[in-house]
């Protein structure tokens, strides 16, 4: 079911599927995209709330809305809406860098966290780069690091309705309007990821070129109480690439019992 909620003064589109343990699903910069299987997977086990983020789809973004602390706070705001006390909160990519800064506010807010390859944290040396400059890539160079096999990343445009091409031409700016300097992350927010309270899980994709898995070894040792699954034969996207094997191993990590 795809509804809309009017939050803080901001239509928020909302895809809602399954009737099982609710969990706050956050879309990474790409959106959520047509092709989701993994949505129908998760569907199964949870009721998952998954809000296209203002300026994706047809989620508003209102000129007082720029910043990722911004969308973390709308987000505690949708589930104050959905009265999700004690759920489940999960988030890919940039997604992922939203649950954080959201968890990092309301530490016993959710009873579990996943983070999927997040963004939003610097922890190497200025000269050092953590997170993939994938605005300055080309495509088959975005495709390489993004992708275990790039060609599940290939998109034939040509193809898609007026309305997909202008979602994803808004998305794309919203993605650059709030990680562009700096660039993909928050310069405070390492300081206070220990007030993350819920068990993480942190999962990745093998051949994840825009953060690697040693990054993800960085955000397990600055949590509190995390444990880094890798995922094999799959990029910066596993729940794209393996759908399967992703959603199993959030769901093992996130049902209680």
């Amino acid at each position: 079911m795809t509804r809309s909620l009017t939050l803080s003064g901001i239509a928020l589109a909302l895809e809602e599927r399954g009737d099982g343990p609710p969990l706050l699903f956050l879309h990474p910069g790409a959106g959520l995209a047509p092709e989701r299987p993994w949505l129908d997977l998760l569907a199964r086990r949870f009721r998952v709330i998954a809000p296209w983020l203002p300026g994706w789809g047809d989620s508003a973004l209102p000129d007082r809305v720029g910043s990722v602390e911004d969308l973390a706070y709308l987000c505690l705001d949708l589930a104050d809406a959905l009265h999700l006390d004690g759920a489940a909160l999960a988030g890919a990519c940039f997604g992922g860098w939203i649950a954080a800064e959201m968890a990092v506010r309301q530490p016993g807010r959710f009873a579990r966290l996943a983070l999927i390859a997040p963004l939003g944290v610097k922890f190497g040396a200025v000269t050092q780069r953590d997170i993939a400059d994938m605005h300055a890539m080309g495509h088959d160079d975005y495709l390489a690091a993004a992708w275990a096999d790039p060609a599940r990343g290939e998109q034939d445009t040509t193809v898609l309705p007026e309305a997909d091409l202008t979602a994803i031409a808004r998305g794309r700016e919203a993605f650059a309007l709030f990680g562009w300097k700096p660039y993909m992350h928050n310069p405070r927010l390492r300081h206070w990821l220990h007030r993350i309270r819920p068990p993480t899980l942190l999962l990745w994709g093998a051949a994840d070129g825009i953060v690697t898995p040693a990054y993800g070894a960085q955000w397990q040792a600055a949590l509190p109480d995390a444990r880094l699954e890798i995922i094999a034969d799959a990029g910066h996207f596993p729940l794209w690439e393996q759908p399967e094997a992703a959603v199993a191993a959030l769901a093992r990590f996130l049902l209680p019992g």
